[in-house]
């Protein structure tokens, strides 16, 4: 599986710039050989909390934690080894399935480190152009290639911004291919990391590779509170976590009574009242008195029917509408009176326009 981008689904490459005096490229090689049904493979991760990608060994035997040198879709990249050598269905494999070049040497390892220190120089001076430009952008990182082919800055912002002059500007500043690619919010998130609303570090910086769609559906199925910021994650999205257990409680919601359904228990006939999925409790007004509230396991009771509120409330509207009738008519003709009474005393208008 080739490495386009950690940021795959979400991101916005906005501008992709290279200088006359750029290097060059690797040209892509399809393969059209017949694929077995198993593939060897090599599983490397560029970043702690990046995605695991495949490569193919090429000869290499590599073990969890080596540091290799790959070849990759922007170029030769320092990477480390999050699976080692293994047998994977050919189903799970992108073409084209990019080798392992090497096991990283010292020399790979010193680079590796130069780079960062250069990254962080990348991300200084430009976060200097953005304020020179006036740009409405928020930079997040700067990121080479391990050729230093490629220098990659991500940033957010609102909308679109046109940074044509700062792209000029950059590449006449680090003399190599300058690409700007904007992320979304929770990618930033996951790019920074922090401490979320648990007190745990963010999900998206330890285990989670891909980002889950969340729905408020999903909260309230969990009968969780609908305040936004007890649902939301640091990042301002409804926290990833509603997730994790939305399939259980799926499960658990079809075994379970709906409130304001009317049940059969041992102590007689109720309205379910409050419902603990989970728990696989609910809680029943009794129709015995309409107001004592008890509680039973829903294997313990038979749903009998629904309540049947619709009905009960357009009775109640009929009812309190004939009891308004007469009040309605006898306001309509107090009000009639008095605007006649107010027309006749109304002195005309001098010149016949209105006021």
């Amino acid at each position: 599986m080739e490495r386009h981008s950690e940021f795959s689904k979400e991101d916005n490459i906005i501008s992709d710039y290279t200088p006359s005096t750029g290097n060059g490229f690797i040209t892509e090689v399809s393969d059209t050989t017949d694929t077995p049904a198993t593939v060897e493979v090599i599983g490397v991760k560029f970043k702690d909390t990046g995605k695991t990608y495949y490569f193919s060994p090429g000869g290499v035997t590599a073990k969890n934690g080596d540091y290799v040198i790959v070849e990759t879709a922007r170029g030769i990249e320092f990477g480390t080894v999050g699976l080692g050598n293994r047998e994977v269905p050919a189903s799970e494999i992108v073409p084209p399935l990019r080798p392992v070049i090497r096991i990283a040497t010292e020399d790979d390892i010193t680079k590796h480190n130069e780079i960062s220190v250069k990254e962080r120089e990348a991300f200084t001076i430009c976060a200097e152009k953005i304020t020179e430009h006036g740009l409405g952008m928020k930079l997040i990182e700067a990121e080479y290639t391990f050729d230093e082919s490629k220098l990659i800055f991500y940033f957010s912002a609102d909308g679109r911004v046109d940074f044509r002059e700062l792209v000029k500007d950059l590449a006449s500043v680090f003399r190599t291919r300058i690409e700007l690619r904007q992320i979304g919010i929770r990618d930033e998130a996951k790019l920074l990391g922090g401490l979320g609303v648990c007190g745990r570090p963010f999900c998206c910086t330890t285990f989670l590779s891909d980002f889950v769609q969340v729905s408020i559906k999903m909260a309230k199925e969990q009968s969780m509170s609908l305040n936004s910021s007890k649902i939301s994650g640091t990042c301002g999205r409804l926290m990833c976590c509603l997730k994790y257990e939305h399939e259980v409680y799926e499960e658990e919601i079809k075994l379970t009574p709906p409130v304001d359904s009317r049940v059969k228990t041992s102590e007689g006939t109720g309205i379910v009242k409050e419902t603990s999925p989970l728990a696989g409790k609910i809680k029943v007004v009794m129709d015995s008195d309409g107001e004592t509230v008890k509680e039973f396991h829903r294997d313990n009771v038979t749903v009998i029917g629904k309540r049947e509120k619709a009905h009960h409330q357009e009775q109640q509207n009929h009812v309190e509408e004939q009891t308004d009738a007469p009040k309605k008519a006898e306001g309509g003709r107090r009000r009639s009176h008095h605007s006649k009474g107010k027309s006749e005393n109304k002195a005309p208008d001098t010149d016949g326009s209105a006021n």
